[in-house]
């Protein structure tokens, strides 16, 4: 009589260990990942797309592998909405025959609807859950249409800060217990909010620290001045075409400084500063006041990293005060 009961007890705690070693794996990919694109991103004002593609397989497999044992409606489910995330990050409208090129939108449009109607007939037949649609995907759906808003209304500036965002809500597409908090005042929340969401508000709140940073920089070298010392700081022309930075001095050639801020990839950007040091020297100018570019990639790295090790930063906030 105790046999059953020990016996399906120790297959529970499988299942459990099992699912918690996928959710550390994933983690674990996200935080490589994000390092490496950052890295990428700080280095070179770049991240290829492969890096992107190879992140979205990883996150498809692990959580194909963590829904699989509900059957094949959640594993369709996560397919889906995977798909729907790796699509972002493959070149695929540059390949359609010319004629078809001008509908590529259109297509994509067409790729969000089917998802998104193909998961709520599955979730009216068969529930939302482990046998049914799996909360994830639901997750994972929400971020991408949460991610590819804000870069329509360009709150998020470049579309692999987009990319970043979908992919950290399939590599973790919720995460209610982080590693360090103790607190469980928002573990009801996490446990249904997107995690991208945590690591995007954690971002924010982390870039606070940028202007402090820049002020201290500034006190110590004697070139603070207020209100700019918080947001930019004196750069020898010279090494301007070395960094990438924004020049903000209004004294200075508008059309110039206009082609510094308009660049649309990193090799206009450099020759941009480029020609921009050129002229300025030309004309006897030998310092100017800049704001550096700090890649949104980065401080979403640091999100995410602060949402896994303590949670929601902005909850926690809220909370306290």
């Amino acid at each position: 009589m105790r046999a059953g009961p020990r016996r399906g007890g120790e297959k529970v705690g499988r299942v459990t260990e099992w699912e918690s070693s996928l959710v550390a794996a994933s983690a674990g990919v996200l935080l490589v990942g994000l390092a490496l694109a950052a890295a990428s991103d700080l280095r070179t004002r770049e991240v290829t797309d492969r890096l992107w593609q190879g992140l979205g397989v990883i996150g498809g497999v692990l959580g194909a592998l963590a829904v699989a044992p509900g059957g094949w409606v959640p594993l369709a489910a996560w397919i889906a909405v995977a798909a729907l995330v790796v699509e972002h990050t493959v070149a695929w409208d540059e390949r359609l025959p010319e004629r078809l090129r001008s509908h590529a939108l259109a297509l994509e449009l067409a790729g969000y609807g089917v998802v998104i109607v193909g998961l709520g007939i599955a979730a009216a037949r068969w529930g939302v859950g482990s046998s049914g649609v799996p909360v994830g995907a639901i997750a994972v759906l929400a971020t991408v249409l949460f991610a590819r808003l804000l870069y329509q209304l360009q709150v998020l500036y470049g579309f692999a800060d987009a990319k970043a965002l979908m992919l950290i809500g399939l590599l973790v597409p919720t995460f209610a217990r982080p590693w360090l908090s103790t607190s469980t005042g928002s573990g009801t929340l996490l446990s249904w909010m997107p995690f991208a969401i945590t690591a995007l508000t954690d971002a924010a709140l982390l870039s606070v620290a940028i202007p402090v940073a820049i002020a201290v920089r500034n006190l110590r070298r004697g070139d603070f001045e207020f209100p700019r010392g918080f947001t930019g700081y004196a750069l020898d022309v010279a090494e301007l075409p070395r960094h990438f930075v924004w020049v903000r001095d209004p004294e200075l050639d508008a059309d110039l400084t206009e082609q510094v801020e308009e660049a649309d990839t990193s090799e206009d950007d450099t020759r941009a500063r480029t020609e921009a040091a050129r002229r300025f020297l030309a004309s006897g100018v030998t310092r100017v006041w800049v704001s550096p570019q700090v890649p949104y990639v980065v401080l979403l790295a640091l999100g995410a990293l602060a949402g896994l090790l303590a949670g929601n930063l902005v909850l926690d906030l809220r909370a306290i005060l």
